[in-house]
């Protein structure tokens, strides 16, 4: 296990579920980065022939003897959950850094920020002037347009559609296909169901699901 290959650093992905298998296929296609390794509480075997290191406590000993300081997360929040960020706060008291990491797939246009840990998947768009925040998922076939604002450990799930100049607040969850429409801002904490329509703002943390959407939790 060596830190780099042909020239490129390491990163090791943490969790070894379906997420991590995506986030190991596209640090391939980028050939940005030498893949060492994934860690979990169990192994899981090998996943696209990246191979198990260990459990969190491995972390400790790559960085120390520096054979690996970048580190993507692969674990994918589909309920509202503070586990993204327990697991960005621990890498960074280790030192480990978390780059964004975008598919070379993926459309990012002109005047468009991306904060450390966001991953941007196959087929996502997001349009001029929007801002992501940290450790966010804008996940396959998603729309973000123009001027958005997606604050830290969100998850656009996949084929999303967010309008021009939507908010979405923190550790919230935009769900399979669900829709925004233009200039609407959703507070943080909130789960919007798969296929729902949001049309005014959500100012109450709480799941929310329908055409257009109600709260029902």
């Amino acid at each position: 296990m060596g830190a780099k290959k042909h020239g490129m650093p390491a990163i090791v992905v943490i969790c070894g579920g379906g997420h991590a298998k995506v986030i190991i296929s596209i640090l391939k296609k980028l050939r940005e980065y030498e893949i060492i390794g994934y860690t979990d509480k169990s192994d899981k075997g090998n996943i696209l022939n990246v191979p198990y290191l260990g459990n969190d406590e491995i972390l400790v000993e790559l960085i120390r003897e520096k054979k690996c300081t970048s580190a993507a997360i692969g674990l994918g929040s589909v309920t509202i959950s503070e586990q993204r960020k327990k697991i960005m706060s621990y890498l960074e008291s280790i030192n480990y850094s978390m780059p964004s990491i975008m598919s070379p797939h993926a459309v990012v246009n002109e005047d468009v920020i991306v904060g450390k840990g966001t991953v941007v998947l196959d087929g996502a768009v997001i349009n001029s002037g929007s801002r992501i925040g940290e450790c966010v998922i804008i996940n396959t076939n998603s729309s973000v347009d123009h001027d958005c604002v997606i604050d830290d450990y969100v998850h656009v799930a996949p084929g999303a559609t967010l309008s021009g100049l939507v908010r979405i607040g923190r550790n919230t969850i935009i769900g399979t296909g669900a829709s925004i429409i233009h200039n609407v801002s959703i507070c943080e904490n909130c789960y919007i169901g798969a296929g729902s329509t949001v049309i005014s703002n959500i100012t109450e943390p709480g799941t929310y699901a329908g055409n257009p959407v109600r709260k029902i939790g």
